[in-house]
């Protein structure tokens, strides 16, 4: 491990400066390079020569077998916050009898929006322990794991007669989710060129819509036929055993699935698990470092790019963290009925994949992710005026305003693709990602508090509150894509430099994007 007195060199050091600290990495701390680096010890500095057929086909194979995987557990990750929303109109707010079709929680107001935080304080709590795990601990195996044990969380929800039983299960669930989202950055990073990441992060992100589309169809459908045929337990307990026990199937598989890098990934021969690496080097990232370095987390506390990724994900949770738990009773609110605000909430899920993908498309072919976030965030602001603007009678506008609304993650997205891309050196990338998580997890425990039931139906300062919120995250997107561009051109006048080399390997050395003078930070 290197000294804790190690420090990074920034990229406007002399280019001579720079070069020896590299070299010095090299002698001292060959043993703390990327885990790739042992694979290509066999090559005597030769670089693997890859064909444009070679690369396709490669990403196909890849494509195929982590991509349907990766989409359907985060779904899933989304579809278990959101069923509570579900539950809150088919009777989980109820009070507690014997009578079992008609027996819930009793859940008051208040009540009801602190089970919506409590699952990101789980989340918050747990969030950089989890991140220093998924760095020590075999990538997929832990991430299996986690899934595995929050269906089963999930799964216990359908016995909770009490609040404080309620609130339990919504820490724990968190605590397990808290993997999700920075496992799939690492696995993003680890498999897919900067160039493929924004592509890649936008599709398995977009399932939050398909699983808002299932949730919503899947809760109408148990809600009626319930109401039409009985049930032995209450609907909003069959919600919770449906979407525990499918997630928990849906972890075992992803064991057997998804390896923790292309060393130990059964699924491609020894000759492609060199390639598959060889194709991802000119990320300048590696796959994995499991040493903590004590540099490189003072680095990501130091740098301003981390902090404006922090209070963009704080700011721009709040009102994730009211829509994702008051959407059925928003949708009710515009005069429909609790069973028609399940069938009407599933196109805005249809709005996030359609807008999700196409942003995260664009972003990759123009090289301009940050700019076509902004995009969808611009929608949405559109989306929640309508809400606020038109009056109650009119629930079309106002419910096609909403569907609008469901753009907002592209800006999210983009940045969470950024982290992926942007973000070099092991121990800086999970720790700017906790930082990012803990400010989003930070964003959705004010968010539900901004809903006040007394509110109700029109909740006009929480749909202000959301709009000035989204108006300032396109002022912190502003700054970080003008910072990036101000990196780029200090990084262009070292390379420049008469006297700058590039050393052999530098891209597995496990280097921080500051100190790594060949890293081109990603717009």
């Amino acid at each position: 491990m290197p000294d804790a007195e190690e420090k990074a060199v920034v990229v406007d050091a002399p280019s001579a400066d720079l070069v020896k600290h590299v070299e010095e990495k090299i002698l001292k701390h060959s043993h703390d390079a990327d885990t790739a680096m042992k694979a290509f010890e066999g090559y005597g500095g030769q670089t693997v020569e890859l064909s444009e057929e070679v690369r396709r086909r490669l990403l196909w194979k890849i494509d195929l077998h982590l991509m349907p995987i990766l989409c359907v557990v985060y779904g899933l990750n989304y579809l278990d916050k959101t069923t509570l929303s579900y539950a809150s109109i088919m009777g989980l707010k109820l009070p507690h009898s014997s009578d079992k079709l008609h027996s819930g929680v009793n859940l008051t107001g208040p009540e009801y929006s602190w089970l919506g935080s409590m699952f990101y304080f789980g989340y918050i709590a747990w969030e950089y322990p989890t991140n220093r795990l998924l760095q020590r601990l075999p990538l997929g195996k832990y991430s299996a794991f986690n899934i595995i044990m929050w269906g089963i969380v999930l799964s216990c929800f359908a016995a909770v007669e009490n609040y404080s039983g309620a609130l339990a299960i919504r820490f724990f669930l968190g605590l397990f989710e808290a993997a999700v989202t920075p496992g799939f950055v690492l696995f993003t990073s680890q498999w897919y060129t900067r160039k493929e990441q924004g592509t890649r992060t936008s599709i398995w992100f977009a399932f939050n819509g398909f699983a808002q589309i299932f949730g919503g169809l899947l809760a109408y459908g148990i809600a009626v036929g319930s109401r039409k045929h009985g049930t032995i337990i209450e609907p909003w307990k069959i919600v919770f055993l449906v979407t525990g026990l499918l997630t928990t199937c849906i972890g075992i598989l992803f064991l057997f699935v998804v390896p923790d890098n292309q060393l130990n990934c059964r699924w491609l021969s020894k000759e492609e698990q060199i390639l598959a690496l060889e194709r991802i080097r000119v990320n300048g990232q590696g796959v994995g470092n499991k040493h903590f370095k004590w540099y490189q987390l003072k680095e990501a506390l130091l740098d301003p790019m981390s902090w404006a990724f922090f209070l963009f994900a704080l700011i721009a949770n709040i009102p994730n963290g009211g829509i994702t738990n008051f959407f059925s009773q928003l949708i009710v609110g515009f005069g429909y009925t609790p069973e028609q605000s399940l069938l009407y909430g599933t196109p805005g899920g249809a709005v996030e994949v359609v807008v999700l993908i196409v942003c995260g498309w664009a972003g990759d072919k123009y090289g301009y992710r940050i700019i076509i976030g902004m995009i969808g965030l611009v929608i949405s602001i559109i989306g929640m005026i309508l809400i606020v603007a038109l009056p109650l009678s009119n629930n079309s506008g106002r419910l096609a305003g909403y569907y609008l609304t469901q753009a907002g993650p592209t800006a999210f997205v983009a940045l969470l693709s950024l982290i992926s891309s942007n973000v070099a050196g092991y121990t800086k990338k999970t720790t700017v990602a906790a930082m990012y998580l803990i400010g989003y997890c930070a964003g959705n425990i004010i968010g539900p508090q901004t809903f006040k039931s007394s509110d109700a139906p029109r909740y006009v300062p929480a749909e202000i509150t959301i709009i000035v919120c989204w108006c300032v995250c396109l002022g912190i997107l502003a700054f970080i894509h003008l910072w990036c561009v101000r990196q780029n051109r200090k990084k262009e006048a070292v390379r420049a430099s008469p006297e700058y080399v590039r050393l052999e390997n530098q891209e597995w050395l496990d280097l921080t994007d500051a100190e790594n003078p060949e890293f081109v930070y990603t717009l």
